[in-house]
């Protein structure tokens, strides 16, 4: 199968003391400029289109949750650019401030091991940074790693696929849709309660409240489970950025790869026209219902009259994919681990809760439970499931049940560590990182499309395909012309 670059994009939730929601853009802001490890600050809006839609047509605005606007009604908060405060860091990552919430943009990874790697490496970052500044203004600051407040607002966790721009919006949108609702029984990171609907004690996906429509270019407010952003980050007539929104954040860095491996396996099999045909009948209910469903029969109602099951969804595409695709080691072992998973999640709901973000929250709520001798409708199962989420491996309750040896450990420091000064895969992120690395003083400007370089008194603009294989002798320039040159030979 054709390797697929993707990268993943989360945005946290802050909390600073004697702070408000009304202060939170301010926050932020402040938060991402504390980071003190190395950075610059020149990011390149000029590419950026979060208007345009994938059917065709540009929107005359995106939508603004109304919550908020009234949280920014009368404040001015600046440029935009000074606002977003972004950062470009050694390894080609971004770091910035998206909507009052610190946000981490992975470099670009064709590996699912490399990815989730790049993910923690970036929870380091904003850590670092949450730390720095609660020191600078003598302030209590937490940051988590989520997407609900418990309060009606959510903040996403995008994931970004590079696909050829011939598949289109309608083969992609039946291919990944019916995935998109069946993954979160694998990758969600589990909820207490609701926040839109039917009241419930406890769901499988923090996102799924707040889904309203199957498709659409909105992030910010009637959020679909398909978004049809179309901002390619590269040579629009030849590629699209598949954007997708309704993933939720993860602790467990296993998660993470499986929820990309996923789409990464439908998106191949549409490719060659080999993706399962489900056409689902409401996949918005859909996603909800999953969610809900605490018999864990997960069955999904089908546009046809009849029905299937996530367990359906997922074997269909494991079993198309071991007939028509040429799968790596990494993806052959990612659906042994998933099949594994399901049949545990039916007969071994202890040892399936080692692997999974949702059902290890739920086992330690359930522990809290007995404690307390209370239930669900307790206010305090509130605060413990967010500090499952809080990034602070000396209060995180996710980090607690790693040191009891309740659920399997991430990857060590030393694994994802060097991962915040460079990149280990040959991508255009391992050329951004060299270019802010070494080359800054020279560098403009840089986005996920192109550098731009102030070179022998002229501005030059150089693209960076995003399908290359960026060759070592890129580290060996010895000075930015020589580095401008062995990049405009992979055009």
């Amino acid at each position: 199968m054709r390797p697929i670059l993707a990268g993943v994009e989360t945005e946290y939730g802050l909390s600073v003391a004697g702070r408000g929601a009304a202060d939170q853009v301010e926050d932020a802001q402040a938060l991402v400029r504390s980071y003190p490890g190395e950075r610059l600050s020149l990011w390149d809006y000029k590419h950026e289109s979060p208007r345009n839609d994938l059917r065709g047509f540009k929107l005359d605005h995106l939508a603004v949750d109304p919550v908020d606007g009234e949280f920014d009604r009368g404040r001015v908060h600046g440029p935009a650019h000074e606002v977003r405060s972004d950062q470009i860091l050694p390894n080609g990552a971004r770091f910035y401030n998206d909507h009052g919430h610190p946000e981490y943009s992975t470099p670009e990874a064709w590996s699912l091991r490399e990815l989730a790697l790049h993910d923690l490496a970036g929870q380091q970052v904003v850590l670092a940074a949450a730390r720095a500044y609660a020191q600078k203004e003598d302030l209590e600051v937490r940051v988590y790693k989520n997407n609900t407040d418990h309060h009606g607002a959510s903040y996403g966790t995008h994931e970004s696929y590079l696909v050829p721009r011939e598949i289109g919006f309608d083969r992609l949108f039946a291919a990944v849709t019916p995935v998109l609702v069946a993954r979160q029984i694998l990758t969600g990171a589990g909820k207490v309660g609701a926040e839109t609907g039917a009241a419930c004690a406890y769901q499988i996906s923090q996102r799924a409240d707040f889904f309203v429509e199957p498709a659409n270019a909105e992030t910010l407010y009637r959020r679909p489970i398909f978004n049809t952003r179309d901002e390619p980050h590269a040579d629009p007539a030849r590629w699209i950025r598949l954007h997708m929104i309704s993933c939720d954040a993860n602790r467990m860095a296993s998660n993470t790869a499986r929820r990309v491996g996923l789409v990464k396996l439908a998106l191949a099999l549409e490719e060659i026209g080999e993706a399962p045909p489900w056409k689902l009948k409401d996949p918005v209910s859909s996603f909800k219902e999953v969610s809900r469903d605490e018999a864990y029969r997960f069955e999904i109602p089908l546009a046809s009259g009849s029905w299937t099951t996530a367990y359906e969804i997922l074997e269909s595409i494991f079993s198309a994919s071991e007939r028509f695709l040429d799968l790596d080691p990494e993806l052959v072992e990612m659906i042994a681990e998933c099949r594994l998973l399901m049949e545990l999640l039916a007969t071994d709901f202890p040892r399936f809760s080692r692997s999974v973000d949702w059902a290890a929250k739920r086992r330690m709520l359930e522990t809290f439970l007995g404690e307390l001798g209370t239930d669900w409708r307790d206010p305090a199962l509130l605060s413990y499931d967010l500090e499952y989420h809080n990034i602070d491996p000396d209060e995180g309750l996710f980090d607690a049940l790693v040191l009891m040896g309740e659920v399997d450990p991430n990857p060590e420091p030393a694994e994802w560590q060097p991962r915040l000064a460079r990149v280990y895969e040959p991508t255009r992120a391992w050329a951004r990182g060299l270019a802010a690395s070494r080359f800054g003083d020279h560098l403009v400007a840089a986005c996920w499309r192109s550098l731009t370089f102030k070179l022998d008194g002229q501005t030059v603009e150089v693209d960076l395909p995003p399908d290359a294989r960026y060759p070592e002798e890129l580290a060996d320039a010895d000075n930015v012309g020589t580095f401008v040159q062995r990049l405009r030979e992979l055009q």
